[in-house]
């Protein structure tokens, strides 16, 4: 058989993969960090599979589904991998915690915005801990470890805002890493867009123009540690009172 014909062959046999959902979640999810949510429709996500994009409104209502759908998928696991833990005090379940979701993150840098932007499965959850059962274990291991329920409210906020604001931080630096900037910027009404790290402009500000290379380091995981750390030391500091 010919190369051409063996490709041609292969790519039959992609096209001929059973298509359910979970399949189109995991496609979805590819083109999210190849190209970002913005560039993936039901139409190019049916291009992608090799089908037309209204093959998928069988295993999916619309762009809006697969979207929840797709943040589903991401946090999928997370409280099976924090139980097989089995922790032995609370500063290591929220370690264990806190590294689980940025192993999230950090492996999908371009999707992860948005398990902190869809809607949580009720108003009064906060992303990304935004699941009810993972969100109950959490509470009900505060609980066990001696927390009262004021406590242990107000570490899941603290707790959550740390993960939301770090987190979010440290994938807006790597998303670029993902998405190649687009050659030629689409400018509306004469913007200036920043199309690269330039020196120029920064001879009004000289601190910043001399620290130009420190501020350029990515120190992300260790930042992590020293920010939850910090958050640990102050939890335990209003619990012991």
């Amino acid at each position: 058989m010919s190369a051409d014909r063996s490709d041609r062959s292969g790519g039959l046999s992609r096209r001929r993969r059973r298509l359910d959902r979970d399949r189109i979640v995991e496609a979805a999810l590819a083109s999210i960090e190849a190209d970002g949510v913005e560039q993936m429709t039901m139409r190019s996500l049916g291009r992608d599979l090799g089908v037309e994009g209204m093959a998928l409104y069988r295993y999916v209502s619309g762009r809006e589904d697969l979207l929840e759908a797709a943040v589903a998928s991401l946090l999928h696991g997370l409280l099976e991998r924090v139980e097989a833990a089995e922790t032995t005090s609370w500063q290591q379940y929220l370690q264990h915690v806190a590294h689980e979701v940025r192993r999230i993150a950090i492996t999908n840098p371009v999707a992860f915005p948005l398990v902190i932007s869809r809607h949580p499965a009720t108003p009064w959850l906060r992303p990304p801990l935004r699941d009810i059962d993972v969100v109950e274990h959490l509470l009900a291991t505060l609980t066990a470890r001696g927390f009262t329920q004021e406590q242990a409210v107000e570490t899941y906020k603290a707790f959550t805002s740390f993960l939301v604001g770090s987190l979010l931080l440290e994938v807006s630096t790597r998303r670029a890493e993902h998405i190649g900037a687009v050659e030629h910027p689409i400018n509306e009404g004469g913007a200036q867009v920043p199309e690269q790290d330039s020196p120029h402009g920064l001879t009004h500000a000289p601190h910043v123009e001399r620290m130009r290379e420190q501020l350029s380091e990515d120190h992300s995981a260790k930042e992590f540690e020293i920010g939850l750390e910090s958050l640990l030391n102050r939890i335990e500091s209003s619990v012991s009172r």
